[in-house]
Protein backbone atom coordinates (compact mmCIF):
# COMPACT_ATOMS: atom_id res chain seq x y z
CA UNK A 1 0.00 0.00 0.00
CA UNK A 2 1.33 3.38 -0.93
CA UNK A 3 1.87 5.82 1.52
CA UNK A 4 1.49 9.42 2.05
CA UNK A 5 2.11 12.57 3.84
CA UNK A 6 -0.42 15.24 5.22
CA UNK A 7 0.22 17.89 7.55
CA UNK A 8 -1.86 19.27 9.98
CA UNK A 9 -1.86 22.21 12.47
CA UNK A 10 -2.07 21.81 16.29
CA UNK A 11 -1.46 23.91 19.23
CA UNK A 12 1.71 23.00 20.63
CA UNK A 13 0.82 22.30 23.68
CA UNK A 14 -1.70 20.18 23.03
CA UNK A 15 0.83 18.45 20.48
CA UNK A 16 2.89 17.39 23.30
CA UNK A 17 0.36 15.89 25.67
CA UNK A 18 -0.85 13.93 22.80
CA UNK A 19 2.41 12.69 22.06
CA UNK A 20 2.68 11.86 25.72
CA UNK A 21 -0.59 10.19 25.68
CA UNK A 22 0.06 8.06 22.58
CA UNK A 23 3.56 7.10 24.24
CA UNK A 24 1.58 5.96 27.12
CA UNK A 25 -0.44 3.88 25.00
CA UNK A 26 2.42 2.01 23.57
CA UNK A 27 1.81 4.29 20.21
CA UNK A 28 2.84 6.93 17.57
CA UNK A 29 0.58 9.78 17.08
CA UNK A 30 0.62 8.71 13.28
CA UNK A 31 -0.93 5.82 14.37
CA UNK A 32 -3.56 7.22 16.29
CA UNK A 33 -4.46 9.40 13.35
CA UNK A 34 -4.69 6.43 11.32
CA UNK A 35 -6.60 4.36 13.70
CA UNK A 36 -8.90 7.06 14.13
CA UNK A 37 -9.05 7.95 9.81
CA UNK A 38 -9.50 3.78 9.53
CA UNK A 39 -12.48 4.12 12.56
CA UNK A 40 -14.20 7.48 10.29
CA UNK A 41 -13.91 5.41 7.10
CA UNK A 42 -15.23 2.34 8.42
CA UNK A 43 -18.24 4.15 10.49
CA UNK A 44 -18.86 6.57 7.85
CA UNK A 45 -18.67 8.82 10.27
CA UNK A 46 -16.67 10.87 13.10
CA UNK A 47 -16.28 7.99 15.21
CA UNK A 48 -16.70 9.62 18.83
CA UNK A 49 -19.63 11.92 19.94
CA UNK A 50 -19.04 15.77 19.23
CA UNK A 51 -21.37 18.21 21.52
CA UNK A 52 -21.08 21.61 22.50
CA UNK A 53 -20.80 22.53 25.86
CA UNK A 54 -23.96 23.68 26.96
CA UNK A 55 -22.44 26.52 28.94
CA UNK A 56 -21.36 28.14 26.25
CA UNK A 57 -24.75 28.32 24.60
CA UNK A 58 -25.72 31.68 23.38
CA UNK A 59 -29.25 31.69 25.28
CA UNK A 60 -26.52 30.88 28.59
CA UNK A 61 -24.70 33.68 27.67
CA UNK A 62 -27.32 36.48 27.13
CA UNK A 63 -28.38 34.75 30.53
CA UNK A 64 -25.37 35.31 31.90
CA UNK A 65 -24.75 38.93 30.33
CA UNK A 66 -28.47 39.72 32.04
CA UNK A 67 -26.89 38.80 35.46
CA UNK A 68 -24.44 40.55 35.16
CA UNK A 69 -26.15 43.53 34.03
CA UNK A 70 -28.48 43.16 36.95
CA UNK A 71 -25.21 43.26 39.50
CA UNK A 72 -23.57 45.87 38.31
CA UNK A 73 -27.25 47.99 38.82
CA UNK A 74 -27.22 46.72 42.22
CA UNK A 75 -30.16 44.55 41.26
CA UNK A 76 -28.85 41.16 42.57
CA UNK A 77 -29.95 38.97 45.25
CA UNK A 78 -28.82 36.45 47.30
CA UNK A 79 -29.69 32.88 47.30
CA UNK A 80 -29.12 30.40 49.72
CA UNK A 81 -26.92 27.25 48.12
CA UNK A 82 -28.34 24.29 46.80
CA UNK A 83 -27.45 21.22 47.92
CA UNK A 84 -27.76 18.68 44.90
CA UNK A 85 -28.56 14.70 45.86
CA UNK A 86 -26.15 12.39 43.55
Amino acid sequence: MAQTNINIRIDEDLKKQFEAFCSDIGMTMTTAFCVFAKAAVRKQKIPFEIATDPFYTESNMAHLRRGIAALNAGKGAEHELIEADE
